[in-house]
């Protein structure tokens, strides 16, 4: 039998650590070695939050850094609340994305909503005005009626929180998967402006300065948050579970970011967090540690709505519309006035130290007293990356050949992967603020800069489930491939990436292994573009007792637009379908074999980065020069579907011959490199010829516009046919 490990104050470890503690038994004694003492019960919380792995990062920061951050665009990396990255002419953008997934299982329209008030503060905090919304989604199959009440309401609350608050949804995905069957996905990403020599950050000094709180009132809601976050979902806890989601409100929320911005205004604001996940504990602690300073906090002036609140429940709450700011003290009454205008409370709850820690007061006692760095630098938890076993996977490929390309291809048009989104869009504000250029529903979303005319930005939100599992490195290293081609196909070159990394428990070495491999792929993808990673998010323990989820990788991606003025010239009968990029294709991963053989085919498409790169150039420049009528990427569907939807886009069919040693199935629905069909005016195909031979990008002629029918080898569809499947959405939900 085990000795009972004794600490300093001669407590015993087993008589210590309570059965239901969210720490391990090593964290534990480390804690308890650090300060030579055990934690007292306010103490243990802050811990069991701050060392989560949602607000801790203990399993993944390690790996992190493989990432490419920096830039010469770059003024604001990881680390802070928000990236930052200079537009020039005295602008910057601040973006950022995070995840909400467990909240929006357990309650989808709170959960989804104040996931987007989240995102939005963490970009607020960086100083910016919040200008657009992009959400990435999964569920479950929607022939299920869980995973129809989940997409209700997780569209329901963002539509809700962005809609009130005035800051346009302009693009997103969805996808499906029985894997998100029991944990879906909601990822959603904000696009911030701020003029660059104004850009805030989240710091506590210089000690004497004072902590403000503002914004809405502290409540019951969210405590736990982070840990529930952190932990896998289980259907037996459903119930409990909701008191760690949050309640929204998002007229206080617009107001916060008009108080916010108009403090900010004023020159007084010394630093800015959002109170987010850990609430009170993780802002406070995050600006002292951050600066090398401490903060003394009395939680008697913390404005609550609820009556007997414990100092716990204070310090933990996530309750939404919330920001902490550091001021002078003789700027504190300006600041607060400010807030108190708009309707919101402001309160001094602490000021700023020199000695490092982090103390909390409450009836005239103190609470807490802890080293910041301690709080906010959870040990590292390491574990040993394992490929996963492939014995008899391959047998169980059964791979028949492809009978009827006709019937397939309306099938493929009607998954909620390709479909048109007008249900879920159209539920979205997407033209508020007059920003929006190009709406929602066709590649990437496209936004004007009056403040820097005629300039415009680009952004997109890309994802594959169904390619990570076969490959993490490839599909996520395509994951990015793909959101750069959205990119160049509105002529934007690349500025930035956010990520939100979406992955089962990574205790279980094969998830990690998948886990490493997919942040290496994003990693080198991002070099061979020369794309910094300016923040993202690691959401871990997305399992529930059915199983996990698939490893999805999420990138998001923000790219400039010399001039939105110019419109593309028209499209005509008789001009060219060309094909841009390597031909190759693969059935691996592809939505082709989820609906044809029920798995997930055999191996992924190889990745060259070089020829997309060139590609990305070419095109990226075609559309610039205005010689191209349409360009749209070839990813989900293949070939086929590529060229269906750009046949709707147009109203008009095509006549399109594929090479007779390309008639296949993968040729029409594989999945692979970087490809980019386009419609050419007639006069104009000299041009982009001489574009792809200057760029060493391989071209070749599909076929012509004209006509109301898409026909391709085997496969003969009236555009009404085809906008009947694509328009399946709104017969499902």
């Amino acid at each position: 039998m085990t000795a009972p490990v004794r600490l300093h104050d001669g407590v015993r470890l087993s008589d210590a650590l309570p059965a239901e503690v969210n720490l391990t038994a090593e964290e534990y004694r480390a804690i308890c070695a650090s300060l030579g003492r055990a934690p007292n019960e306010v103490e243990r919380h802050c811990f069991e939050v701050m060392w989560s792995e949602h607000c801790a990062y203990k399993h993944s920061r390690e790996i992190l850094r493989r990432l490419p951050t920096a830039g010469a665009r770059v003024l604001q990396g990881p680390g802070e609340n928000a990236g930052v990255v200079d537009l020039g002419e005295g602008w910057a953008v601040v973006w950022k994305m995070e995840s909400h997934n467990h909240p929006s299982a357990v309650d989808p329209y709170h959960g989804a909503a104040t996931g987007v008030g989240g995102i939005i503060r963490d970009v607020l905090a960086m100083g910016a005005r919040p200008i657009a919304l992009l959400d990435s989604l999964r569920f479950g199959p929607l022939d299920d009626v869980r995973a129809r009440r989940l997409l209700h309401g997780v569209v329901g609350g963002i539509a809700g929180y962005g809609n009130s608050i005035g800051i346009p949804t302009v693009g997103g995905e969805v996808a499906v998967d029985p894997a998100y069957r029991e944990n879906p996905l909601v990822n959603v990403a904000c696009l911030g402006l701020v003029r660059s020599d104004r850009i805030a950050r989240g710091r506590a000094d210089p000690p004497g300065a004072v902590l403000l709180y503002a914004g809405a009132r502290t409540g019951r809601d969210g405590i736990g948050g982070a840990a529930f976050a952190s932990d896998a979902l289980d259907a037996e806890t459903e119930p409990s579970d909701r008191a760690a989601v949050q309640i929204g409100d998002p007229f206080a929320g617009k107001c916060l970011v008009e108080a916010t911005l108009e403090a900010l205004g004023t020159g007084h604001v010394l630093g800015l967090q959002d109170m987010g996940a850990g609430g009170l504990t993780c802002a406070a602690a995050e600006m002292a540690a951050r600066s090398g300073r401490g903060v003394v906090i009395n939680l008697d002036r913390v404005p609550c709505r609820e009556s007997g609140m414990t100092s716990r429940e204070i310090l933990l709450s996530e309750s939404q519309e919330r920001m902490l700011l550091v001021a002078a003290a003789e700027h504190v009454e300006v600041l607060a006035s400010i807030f108190r205008r708009w309707g919101l409370v402001a309160d001094v709850v602490g000021r700023v130290t020199e000695d490092g820690r982090f103390q909390v007061q409450a009836g005239g006692a103190s609470v807490a007293d802890l080293p910041a760095a301690l709080l906010t630098h959870a040990p590292s938890r390491r574990v040993v990356p394992v490929p996963p076993s492939t014995d008899g996977v391959e047998a169980s490929r059964a791979r028949p050949p492809l009978r009827d390309p006709t019937r397939m291809l309306l099938r493929l048009l009607a998954t909620p992967e390709v479909c048109g989104k007008q249900p879920i869009f159209e539920q979205y504000d997407h033209m508020v603020q007059v920003r929006t250029v190009v709406r929602p529903g066709f590649g990437a979303a496209v936004l004007r800069l009056p403040e820097s005319p005629p300039r415009g930005l680009a952004l997109t939100v890309d994802g594959n489930g169904r390619w990570c599992a076969v490959d993490p490195y490839g599909g996520a290293a395509a994951s990015v491939l793909e959101a750069a081609a959205n990119l160049a196909c509105v002529g934007a070159e690349p500025l930035a990436v956010t990520d939100c990394l979406n992955f089962a428990s990574p205790e279980v070495p094969e998830v990690f292994w998948t886990f490493v491999r997919a942040v290496d792929g994003i990693a080198a993808a991002c070099r061979a573009l020369d794309v910094p990673v300016v923040g993202g998010n690691v959401s871990f323990y997305n399992e529930g007792p059915g199983g996990s989820i698939l490893p999805t990788p999420v990138v998001a991606m923000v790219g400039l637009i010399p001039d939105v003025r110019g419109a593309p010239p028209p499209a005509a009968e008789g001009d060219g379908l060309i094909l841009l990029g390597a031909p190759e294709a693969a059935l691996g991963g592809s939505l082709y074999a989820r609906e044809a053989w029920g798995n997930h085919g055999g191996a992924l498409f190889a990745v060259d980065f070089p020829a997309a790169a060139r590609t990305l150039a070419c095109v990226r420049e075609a559309v610039r020069r205005g010689v191209i009528a349409l360009a749209h990427d070839v990813s989900d569907g293949g070939l086929a579907v590529a060229l269906a939807e750009c046949c709707l886009a147009l109203g008009s069919g095509a006549d399109i011959l594929l090479p007779a040693a390309e008639r296949t199935d993968a040729a029409l629905f594989g999945e692979g490199g970087t490809r980019i069909v386009c419609a050419v005016p007639r006069a104009r195909l000299p041009d982009v010829r001489a574009l792809a031979l200057e760029h060493d990008v391989p071209l070749a002629v599909l076929g012509t516009l004209g006509g109301r029918l898409l026909q391709i080898h085997g496969i003969v569809l009236g555009l009404d046919q085809i906008r009947r499947a694509w328009m399946r959405l709104g017969s499902v939900i």
